[in-house]
């Protein structure tokens, strides 16, 4: 297999959701091409590529960017569910973009209903620490209560950016190798010794009834 066909197979959709005006874009940008947005343009939908190698194994990883209005929380559940992987997003500078966690996140959950969704809880714009509104312990003890990792970054100087991807490819690998057992563990017949097993253990539990009956 060409190494074109295995990275391809090797794609990871990734999901970034949060508030309006909490750095989304931003994030994306300089993660992806290594320079950092200063204006403000409310984003609809947007998607970004960019390839990595995480533990020696190489991706892709195709992230979306989506809008933080309300008027368009109507495509949500679509960008959901077309992606496998999230990153939820607020401000640090911004009390009112901490409190929307919960619902993305509660959002995420509804659409895909299912257990070990990969998720990481991520606190731009670090680098305003003057202008800060939730503390790093605040936003440590959500992402535990969630059940999601805790990252603060800034998109200007780039702390911390490589490392949310890095650590949610990993979530994701884990993710998929955890239903992918699963699903083995289901499709699995009982050979024919497992099956002359089992019966002869329900003979003889019920030779042991008969005997006690006597």
């Amino acid at each position: 297999m060409s190494g074109n066909n295995r990275l391809n197979n090797n794609i990871h959709k990734i999901c970034i959701l949060g508030d309006g005006g909490c750095g989304k874009t931003s994030l994306i940008v300089q993660y992806t091409s290594n320079h950092f947005v200063e204006y403000y343009d409310p984003t609809i939908e947007d998607s970004y590529r960019k390839q990595l190698v995480v533990d020696e194994q190489a991706c892709l990883l195709d992230i979306l960017d989506t809008a933080g209005q309300e008027e368009l929380s109507c495509m949500m559940s679509q960008w959901i569910r077309s992606c496998s992987g999230f990153v939820v997003v607020y401000s640090i500078t911004s009390r009112s973009s901490f409190d929307q966690v919960n619902i993305f996140r509660d959002q995420i959950s509804r659409v895909l209903d299912r257990e070990n969704i990969p998720m990481i809880l991520v606190g731009n714009k670090c680098d305003q620490e003057e202008l800060r509104q939730v503390t790093t312990q605040e936003g440590q003890d959500l992402a535990n209560c969630l059940g999601m990792l805790h990252i603060e970054t800034s998109a200007k100087t780039r702390l911390n950016i490589e490392d949310v991807f890095y650590n949610l490819v990993r979530k994701m690998r884990e993710s998929e190798k955890s239903f992918s057992d699963k699903s083995g563990d289901k499709d699995k017949k009982p050979t024919f010794k497992s099956m002359v097993h089992k019966m002869n253990k329900i003979k003889k539990s019920s030779l042991q009834n008969v005997c006690k009956i006597n």
